[in-house]
């Protein structure tokens, strides 16, 4: 086994303190367990509410030594070599006593084969410390464990039901790799979920377990898991945007293994407000048929200095490990515009360029900016993202089919309705103020106890000032800029 030579390694090694972060104790246990039976080492456990015990052999629990002050102190003075364990030891380490406790034992324990190991989902190492320190981590599960899980699983439900699990390749393959970057308990937990709800591993369990693994994956609110993408068909025209993921998608999904051909990036959408950015990026998700993570700029922020940019390593870490997926990044020019808050926008800008030039996983962004102004040239530029489309407000034969949508996804019957009329007496309207004229359309008809027509549509219509005529001298200069520099949707 590779994990247990590596930590083994570290055991010899003359690092006299490890650290192993884990979720997953039990686990990072038996390794150790096997390692010292293996190599004969005496290998001793501690918590706080059992005290120290000896686990290759039974001699019995240690209860005097449950405070961690005193365990450390009997550590210290013991003359049997060995690997001590230290359980959930992360709210004592920072103690002025306990911390000098370590140090010493630390330099006793240097260039010898005894080891201090402490083990929890979190450790804070004091700096004083961390020189002697090594961290080791579990390994997660590959595609080959993965599936002999899922072997584990199906014949124990086989044993219990009397009943074979039933599946399809395809869906076997999707599943292990919705599965990827779970811990082993974890993806054993969601496997079994799966197999006991019917049965049988098929397509429509998917969605639900990669709900469940973000869930088990976010530690935060800066990314929100959009459960809902919206169907591609119910977006507007965007025929250039369409084509432009069409011929992606099998590279996209990696059903295109060809050298020279980089697996897209992501786009940046800029456009007039309410023209469509925000659904494309949901539709995006929704045609590739993967899990759309919204990242939210507002949340990122931090009063703390440097926390801010640490939420933003474990938010893209998070989006690596649901991968394949794309991030929707909502206005982003108001994340990174910089101004006065101590350079964290730069900085922060800085750690998203770099990501987005070294990203390997399968996560494509979609960022969607209204303002060119508050734009940094360096995200702007080529190789940062694919390509920029620019969302200008819908032309006519496209204003028609955003009527036809909105008023059958309102279950309005459209034979009596003039949809010509109504799409060429929208110009410069955007699609969500075409949304809402047909909502304010429907609520004067039940209000007045009428039918929804053509005539009280247009009413509407013309009761509306659009963007394009209140802020008509931005929109020009937006589509000034966009003229020369980005690809028009439609």
């Amino acid at each position: 086994m590779p994990e247990q030579k590596d930590l083994e390694l570290l055991i010899h090694g003359h690092t006299p303190i490890l650290q192993i972060e884990t979720h997953e104790e039990k686990r990072a246990l038996e390794l150790l367990v096997r390692i010292a039976t293996q190599n004969v080492i005496p290998l001793f456990k501690w918590s706080v509410t059992e005290g120290l015990r000896r686990v290759d052999i039974d001699l019995g629990v240690q209860r005097h030594n449950a405070e961690p002050k005193d365990v450390l102190g009997h550590i210290k003075a013991s003359d049997v070599d060995g690997i001590y364990v230290l359980l959930d030891f992360d709210p004592y380490i920072q103690e002025p006593v306990n911390e000098r406790y370590i140090k010493e034992i630390a330099m006793q324990f240097e260039g010898s084969s005894n080891k201090l190991v402490f083990i929890s989902h979190k450790i804070d190492i004091p700096a004083g410390l961390s020189k002697r320190v090594a961290r080791f981590e579990l390994k997660l599960p590959d595609v080959k464990a993965l599936e002999q899980i899922i072997r584990d699983e199906a014949g124990k439900w086989q044993i219990e039901s009397g009943k074979q699990v039933t599946t399809e390749p395809k869906s076997l393959q999707r599943l292990m790799r919705n599965l990827s970057g779970l811990t082993f308990n974890d993806a054993r937990r969601l496997i079994r979920n799966v197999i006991v709800d019917d049965g049988a591993i098929t397509e429509e369990d998917l969605p639900e377990v990669m709900r469940a693994k973000y869930q088990l994956l976010n530690r935060d609110d800066v990314l929100s898991f959009e459960f809902e993408t919206t169907r591609f068909s119910e977006v507007g025209g965007m025929r250039n945007l369409k084509r432009w993921l069409q011929q992606r998608e099998r590279i996209f999904h990696g059903l295109i293994d060809q050298a020279g051909i980089d697996a897209p990036k992501g786009v940046l959408l800029l456009g007039v407000q309410g023209c469509g950015k925000s659904l494309a990026a949901k539709a995006i998700a929704g045609i590739w048929k993967v899990p759309l993570l919204r990242f939210d700029f507002g949340a990122l922020y931090d009063k703390y200095i440097g926390e801010s940019e640490k939420n933003l390593r474990e938010s893209l870490k998070t989006a690596e490990v649901m991968a394949p997926c794309v991030m929707w990044i909502d206005e982003i020019e108001k994340g990174i515009a910089g101004g006065n808050d101590d350079g964290t926008s730069r900085r922060i800008l800085g750690s998203l360029l770099t990501w987005l030039a070294e990203n390997r996983s399968n996560v494509f962004i979609v960022a969607t900016a209204n303002n060119i102004d508050d734009l940094p040239p360096e995200l702007i530029r080529k190789g940062r993202l694919d390509e920029i489309f620019f969302v200008d407000l819908p032309k006519q034969d496209i204003r028609k089919q955003i009527f036809s949508i909105h008023l059958d996804k309102r279950q309005v019957k459209q034979s009596g309705i003039d949809l010509d009329s109504l799409a060429a007496g929208t110009e410069g309207f955007s699609g969500a103020e075409i949304e809402q004229a047909v909502v304010s359309a429907i609520y004067s008809s039940y209000g007045s106890d009428r039918a929804l027509t053509t005539a009280s549509l247009l009413e509407e219509i013309t009761a509306t000032r659009p963007l394009s005529v209140v802020m008509d001298a931005q929109i020009y200069k937006l589509r000034q800029w966009a003229e020369s520099r980005t690809v028009p949707v439609d």
